[in-house]
């Protein structure tokens, strides 16, 4: 799992792989609660009907802002670039 480390004023995107397999991305500036809310049903209307099995990673943001424009993109993303998008910190959004 990559998981930069966030503080709870910062803002993250964060990518659930949920069950059947599918991913779910996020933004959040507290993923623990955010990703326990998805793990109790309290999250999405899609990770309440797909479950998440882990957290595949999360980057962190200046401000929601530009956390929305990341998710925004990785949403436009092919399925086998969305990893790569977490990872990849030259990123622009």
């Amino acid at each position: 799992m990559v998981r930069q480390p966030t503080t709870k004023k910062s803002w993250c995107l964060y990518l659930l792989e949920c069950r059947r397999g599918s991913y779910y991305a996020g933004i959040t500036n507290d993923l623990d609660a955010r990703y326990l809310a998805h793990v109790e049903g309290r999250g999405a209307r899609y990770t309440r009907a797909n479950p998440p099995l882990r957290l595949i990673g999360s980057r962190p943001y200046p401000d929601r802002a530009s956390a929305s424009r990341a998710e925004a993109a990785i949403k436009r993303l092919p399925r086998a670039r969305k990893i790569a998008f977490l990872l990849d910190s030259t990123a622009a959004v």
